[in-house]
């Protein structure tokens, strides 16, 4: 629980995301308690909590993680009583620049389901520099190009860093990270609450292969009106990168690098737009089963409901088939031989559909944000 704790009350202004170790960190070296009495509120004998606190001042050679600590420790512990300061939030804490706020319960739990997702991909690494008020998510493509595929606010990434849910690679102007098998783990977790939010599905059988993969699940509409179903994919790769390392007879790509940007354009802002209130958006309607209808609201100015705009403009302007391919492969992450069988088409047959269909969507991009325009960035 995120409670900064004395004896005989309780006080919860510290977020629920802060590990208890840290708390008790911030508890002795900013509140000024001893060990002794910090053991002594947790019942627990003062070696461990020594441990503990050891273990963070070490940490905080890392810089996000010494941010973090400094702008909880500012924040709750400025009295010196080793009782958290009962601060109104709103979010974020309004009293600090950008760079230097809070981040929220909820923005965390939704945002890592988002990032560490990109970060199980293959040579993903997420970079941040002390001047930088965003951190980028990188990925080197398979031509040795690195490609930018998602970006969170630099008080995110701290929370992750406190949480132990990325490691610290290489450090200098630009701090590298990359996701620790206890961000794997959280990852798992948060997938399967999601999964189990989602009444009347039993798990799929996969004797061997989860053991050697990161596997996520999520719902995608079935055809002539029949309930949604459970789709599982491989979190570390996206139908559209495995396809970028398949190479022409003449040696080239058979995805060049700016059709790949195109998907992942597109799926930053699919992920996006599920953060928002509005997470069970009708998707499927822009599939060639589903009815096209209006969207809603296009004329916002940022955030998901933006997100789901632009997602919509995309599918509207690629229309039936190139946009079931996109939504499907690029979006729901469905494989090419299970989009081939859903839409009828011949085997093999669906690599050539997504190429156009990538070719369609980079165009698109083009005419409406202009060339190098878009989504991420």
């Amino acid at each position: 629980m995120g409670t900064g704790r004395t004896k005989g009350s309780v006080h919860t202004s510290l977020p629920e995301w802060l590990p208890s170790e840290a708390q008790h960190y911030l508890r002795h070296t900013e509140g000024g308690l001893s060990i002794r009495a910090v053991a002594r509120d947790e019942g627990c004998h003062a070696s461990t909590i020594l441990r503990q606190i050891r273990r963070f001042e070490q940490r905080r050679d890392d810089p996000l993680v010494d941010e973090a600590l400094s702008i909880l420790g500012a924040a709750h512990f400025s009295s010196g009583t080793g009782i958290p300061e009962a601060k109104e939030h709103t979010g974020m804490t309004a009293q600090y620049p950008i760079g230097k706020q809070i981040c929220d319960d909820e923005t965390v739990a939704k945002e890592a389901r988002r990032i560490l997702r990109r970060l199980s991909e293959s040579n993903a690494l997420l970079a941040v520099a002390p001047e930088m008020e965003k951190a980028l998510v990188l990925r080197e493509t398979p031509d040795g190009r690195t490609q930018r595929t998602a970006i969170v606010a630099r008080n995110v990434a701290q929370a992750f860093a406190i949480k132990d849910w990325i490691t610290l690679k290489r450090s200098g102007k630009v701090a590298t990270y990359a996701i620790s098998t206890a961000g794997r783990a959280a990852l798992k977790r948060l997938l399967e609450d999601d999964r189990k939010a989602q009444p009347g599905f039993a798990d799929a059988q996969t004797p061997f292969g989860a053991q050697h993969r990161e596997f996520g699940e999520r719902m995608v509409q079935a055809e002539d009106g029949e309930k949604p179903r459970r789709q599982r994919y491989n979190i570390a790769e996206s139908p559209v990168v495995a396809l970028a390392r398949r190479r022409e007879r003449n040696g080239d790509p058979f995805l060049a690098s700016d059709l790949v940007n195109a998907a992942e354009r597109l799926r930053e802002d699919f992920e996006l737009a599920q953060m928002g209130p509005r997470v069970t958006q009708n998707w499927e309607n822009f599939l060639t089963s589903g009815v096209r209808g209006s969207f809603g609201e296009t004329n916002v100015s940022g955030g998901p409901d933006a997100a789901r705009a632009r997602v919509a403009g995309a599918l509207k302007d690629l229309g039936p088939g190139l946009g079931d391919m996109v939504l499907r492969c690029c979006c729901f992450l469905e494989g090419l031989e299970a989009t081939e069988k859903r839409m009828g088409w011949s085997a093999r047959s669906g690599k050539i559909v997504l190429r156009i269909a990538l070719q369609r969507l980079k165009r698109h991009y083009e005419e409406t944000y202009g060339p190098g325009g878009g989504m991420i960035g």
